[in-house]
């Protein structure tokens, strides 16, 4: 965070595509100004693609004469039914070297109480901050000549930003009833910055939370993608837990809060491990956005498996294949994509036990193959969240954890580097095998596929026709086959 004077900022804005906007509206008689994240990371070093610029008067009259100006390096959209307009801007030859302008004139706005959509009326550069979300979104620089770089603050969004704090402009309530969205990117700024959400916001949501239903799935998960993607997550599923949010979006992740105690003995937090393992995958920063939603999902079926045992204690049998169940449905809800990612983050749920199990046992090669023959292409990411999963107190126990994972991932590598995909897949397929006991697709030819899997995988045939082809003779008249 660093304080600029006016004069400072003027020397930040000093650049072709600023002077040339203050240019286009002095020749109009308008004011204008950049505006919300721009402004923002300015004050916090931090690099902004997105340029926004409020104009008081026609957005879209200033983008145009811009355009105009600009000629054939500039490319102009314009969105009549929002009374908006973008200007990409080509600063090279470099396709990549582009910049882009969104433009608006000032407005005021009001709600509906059942939709997020206003009522839009032309409004002053006042009443275009008072409609901002934060405070910190809510400055504004001005582009006109004569004050170029002055700022204008009337919130006090640069002592928020100094403080750490995440306000609303006007009252909260207001503010997340017109949109209860705001909410979920109240608590994605907090995260992202590493900032604290300010009291009278905070108890604001938990007022409001019950609004984020009229919101859709679609605009939820893009705020949950960004609050999955920050440097430590887990501060935002722990704000969207106490505020009530989490219950309402995602009441399966919500329902692990719990610790339940009987005969003095308690099972641990699974809500608080769970974002424990998302922290430890996000600690690699290119950790990718499926992987984190495994580790988030991971435990996810513990609630519904949770059972007392008189000798073992609690136990949670099978929450991993329950949890894969689930997750079509919640990826469903939040309309995340149902394809590739899904199938990619379910299987990563049902098998993250697997190599725990082997770390717990002796490390067979039978065992090692089996995995890697479920896991295929994806078993690097498996054994990622597997060590973030370790979350254990006892670093006894976690040294011998990783280390039986570390002589895990060395027959994976071994394996590896000799194909796995020719070693492991019996080179018998079940075509052949339908045609040679004239099958359709049925349970017989299914059970003929995994003896010969098995005894490959166990490597007690060799992955030969000749072997497995008498391994399969012999399982077929045993099973009354004829060939």
């Amino acid at each position: 965070m660093r304080l600029y004077t006016d004069k400072e900022l003027a020397e930040i804005l000093d650049k072709d595509i600023f002077h040339q906007i203050g240019d286009v509206a002095d020749s109009i008689g308008v004011e204008c100004y950049v505006v919300g994240g721009y402004v923002r990371d300015i004050f916090l070093e931090r690099p902004s693609h997105d340029i926004d610029v409020v104009v008081v008067g026609s957005g879209i009259a200033v983008a145009t004469e811009l355009k105009r100006r600009l000629g054939r390096r500039a490319h102009l959209s314009v969105f009549k039914n929002f009374g908006t307009a973008q200007v990409k801007v080509s600063q090279s030859n470099v396709r990549d070297d582009e910049i882009e302008v969104e433009f608006v004139g000032a407005r005021r706005e009001s709600y509906s109480h059942d939709s997020r959509k206003p009522i839009v009326e032309d409004g002053t550069l006042e009443d275009d901050q008072n409609r901002r979300d934060f405070t910190i979104n809510a400055m504004a620089i001005c582009l006109n000549r004569n004050r170029f770089g002055e700022l204008v603050d009337p919130f006090n969004g640069l002592a928020d930003l100094e403080d750490g704090i995440v306000a609303t402009p006007l009252d909260p309530e207001v503010t997340f009833s017109d949109d209860p969205l705001r909410m979920m990117r109240c608590i994605r700024f907090a995260t992202q910055l590493n900032f604290q959400i300010e009291e009278r916001t905070f108890e604001a949501l938990e007022h409001m939370a019950e609004r984020i239903k009229i919101v859709s799935g679609e605009r939820i998960e893009v705020e949950l993608n960004k609050i999955i993607m920050s440097p430590t997550p887990s501060r935002g599923f722990v704000d969207l837990q106490r505020c009530g949010l989490l219950s309402i979006i995602l009441p399966e992740l919500a329902a692990l809060d719990i610790v339940e105690q009987r005969n003095g003995r308690a099972h641990k937090n699974n809500f608080y491990h769970t974002l424990e393992v998302l922290d430890n995958v996000a600690r690699n920063a290119t950790s990718p956005l499926y992987l984190r939603w495994s580790a988030l999902l991971h435990d996810i079926g513990k609630t519904q498996t949770k059972r007392w045992d008189a000798l073992a204690g609690w136990t949670f049998h099978n929450h991993n294949y329950i949890g894969a169940k689930m997750a079509p449905q919640i990826f469903r809800r939040l309309k995340l994509p149902m394809g590739a990612e899904m199938k990619y983050v379910q299987k990563l749920v049902d098998l993250h036990m697997r190599p725990q199990v082997i770390a717990d046992n002796e490390v067979t090669d039978s065992a090692v193959r089996r995995l890697l023959s479920d896991a295929g292409d994806d078993i690097d990411d498996l054994m990622t969240l597997c060590e973030a999963d370790i979350t254990s107190k006892n670093e006894v126990k976690k040294k011998i954890f990783l280390e039986n994972f570390r002589m895990v991932r060395e027959k994976l590598a071994d394996l590896k580097e000799k194909d796995y995909k020719r070693l492991l897949q019996p080179c018998i397929d079940g075509n052949e095998i339908m045609e040679l006991f004239n099958l359709k697709p049925s349970r017989e030819v299914g059970v003929l596929k995994q003896t010969l899997k098995d005894a490959v995988l166990d490597n007690r045939v060799e992955n030969e026709r000749e072997p497995l082809m008498r391994l399969l003779m012999a399982k077929a008249s045993e099973m009354g086959l004829a060939h």
